[in-house]
């Protein structure tokens, strides 16, 4: 498994779970590579073609980096499954099966409940610029409410984030919503907000134990989870069944494990298992 993982974001660590239990059923050693730059996840995956492995699951965040790689997988005879992020190229890069959460319906679905909470001039705060999924969530938000405005941030230096996301709510004085696309990015939002003096309601997207308690709480509006241990686990275990008996999961669409909104009306039910890191 090679995903586009940012050093230390705790959102991979919920799908690498997903993928360690999958293979500890089914008896199979779990590889596991992540680089957040295109160029470099694409060597990732051409060492472990190199290395015979059987079975590769991979995310497109960056495509065009990664399609000449998987070629080679291709070539090799090696099956490939996509995760998290592909699920409109998975098909045009040779995998038999994708699953994730449509980023397009995510983000309209975000818009959608900032819009019944009566918002309509909301931030969009991508965290990864050239991540076409995070790119398609605000989208997904703007084509519900026209107004959103993209804030740019880099999410591999927490303190960049606060500063720029603070002197942005300090000058969008219009601004009622910040949404971001990540939990560690909408509890750094939270502490952004205050120290801006603004009244901004916050939601976000995935989810960790923090989140899910600061929604219990009433301090985030809700996330769009897209349950990430499930995109993990489906992922080795689809490789599996592939290996063992030809299985081909989705019949060639991808499986989608989201959007799923969690709100004060049901994060309580989720909260334990979100502080476990399997949400």
């Amino acid at each position: 498994m090679i995903t586009h993982a940012a050093p230390g974001n705790t959102f991979w660590d919920t799908i690498r779970k997903g993928a360690e239990e999958a293979a500890a059923k089914d008896n199979a050693e779990l590889l596991y590579a992540s680089d957040p730059e295109g160029a470099r996840q694409s060597q990732l995956v051409q060492q472990y073609i190199e290395q015979d492995v059987d079975g590769i699951a991979v995310t497109l965040a960056k495509p065009d980096a990664l399609q000449d790689v998987l070629k080679n997988a291709e070539e090799a005879g090696i099956p490939v499954v996509t995760l998290n992020s592909g699920t409109d190229q998975f098909q045009d890069f040779g995998a038999f099966a994708h699953f994730g959460s449509d980023e397009r319906l995510a983000g309209e679905a975000a818009g959608e409940k900032l819009k019944e909470e009566g918002l309509q001039n909301p931030i969009c705060v991508i965290h990864e610029q050239g991540n076409v999924g995070l790119e398609t969530r605000c989208e997904g938000v703007k084509s519900v409410l026209p107004k959103t405005e993209i804030l740019y941030v880099q999410g591999t230096d927490m303190t960049q984030v606060a500063s720029t996301t603070t002197a942005k709510l300090q000058t969008a004085k219009d601004a009622d919503a910040v949404i971001a696309l990540d939990a560690p990015i909408a509890l750094a939002v939270l502490k952004s907000r205050e120290e801006a003096g603004s009244d901004a309601k916050v939601g976000s997207f995935d989810m960790n134990g923090e989140l899910a308690q600061a929604i219990v709480d009433g301090d985030i509006l809700f996330t769009v989870d897209q349950q990430p241990w499930l995109q993990g686990y489906l992922s080795v275990d689809a490789l599996w069944q592939n290996h063992r008996g030809a299985f081909k999961i989705g019949g060639g669409q991808a499986t989608l494990t989201g959007p799923a909104i969690v709100d004060q009306s049901n994060a309580q039910a989720v909260l334990e298992y979100a502080q476990e890191g399997i949400r």
